[in-house]
């Protein structure tokens, strides 16, 4: 009877602990027999760059839905920061193109945050429409600022090779971007469990109200979880124009659907309060080999959509069951 008492213990830390590694394992396995080109360098080498703006993005939404809120934002900012930065090489040259770039990320995040504070969202379903909303204005703006057009690397004239380091560099046998998203997790990793502001998004996505009680700056914790978002989001942007060379006033387009499902897959809880950026990793890993391993398969992108709304699904589900 203790035998089947632990037995099923085992399968349940398996299921609410490392699902996503099991996951990950299958896909690999399962696409490595089907398709051997998976595992070439090649390959690799491709899945290591794709991995770059969605984990960038990704990170960001983490804290967004710890401290209790949600970001649908990302998409339009996304877009909003690549024409802005690209256009802004030629006139100004590399780096003050990057730092705008950077900075106006940070800035739209924190304009998030003020909107959420004022209107007195304070919760996630509130959050979320008034985020729709400046995704659309953000969205919009990028048009405005490209004229509708496509901006392409291609046609600056001033130096880029800053852009194609990140876009297509080595350090050795990694890519720059993601020796940049190993550095930056390090600084995340170590904001959110070692200092008191990381702690105190924890706490205010937990209950916002005994939060409050405990002195906990409430209002400060949104400030930082939307700004933290807005420039992993601009970072996300540079990474992901640079590696494509190209920036459309839509190139953001379902990166919040995806970013979200990272979170989520990864094992962050919907309700606020718990998770962790290195369980984001794993998340965005599963997303990024999932993609990859169907597109090798040959199966439709149309298919792709409906997989992954299935699995953002039963993510949820999962995770309502680990709240009973």
């Amino acid at each position: 009877m203790s035998e089947q008492l632990n037995g099923k213990k085992i399968i349940q830390i398996i299921f609410s602990e490392y699902l996503v590694l099991v996951g990950i394992a299958m896909l690999v396995l399962v696409t490595a027999i089907l398709e051997p080109k998976f595992l070439s360098p090649q390959n690799l080498n491709n899945v290591m760059r794709q991995f770059g703006p969605l984990i960038m993005v990704a990170l960001g939404m983490t804290f967004v839905i710890i401290g209790g809120f949600i970001d649908l934002s990302v998409a339009g900012m996304l877009s909003l920061i690549a024409v802005v930065t690209i256009s802004l090489i030629e006139p100004l040259g590399q780096v003050p193109a990057l730092l705008i770039g950077l900075c106006l990320g940070a800035f739209c995040g924190y304009l998030n945050s003020v909107l959420v504070v004022i209107s007195g969202a304070m919760t996630q379903a509130e959050a979320l429409f008034i985020t729709y909303g400046m995704s659309v204005v953000y969205g919009g703006l990028a048009l405005i600022f490209s004229g509708g057009s496509t901006k392409q690397m291609s046609g600056i004239k001033a130096d880029t090779s800053l852009f194609k380091e990140i876009g297509s560099g080595n350090i050795g046998i990694l890519s720059v971007s993601f020796v940049m998203f190993l550095g930056i997790l390090v600084l995340l990793y170590v904001f959110q469990n070692k200092t008191f502001m990381g702690r105190a998004i924890c706490l205010t996505g937990g209950n916002k109200t005994a939060a409050k009680l405990a002195g906990i700056p409430i209002n400060r914790s949104i400030a930082f979880i939307y700004t933290i978002s807005g420039f992993m989001t601009a970072l996300g942007a540079i990474v992901l124009f640079s590696r494509v060379t190209t920036a459309s006033p839509v190139i953001g387009k379902g990166y919040e659907t995806n970013a979200i499902l990272a979170v989520v897959v990864g094992g962050t809880t919907l309700v606020g309060g718990k998770g962790s950026v290195l369980r984001t990793v794993l998340g965005t890993l599963l997303v990024i080999l999932m993609s990859n391993c169907l597109n090798l398969l040959g199966v439709s992108v149309y298919m792709q959509y409906i997989m992954k709304g299935a699995i953002l699904i039963l993510a949820i589900w999962l995770d309502n069951r680990k709240q009973l």
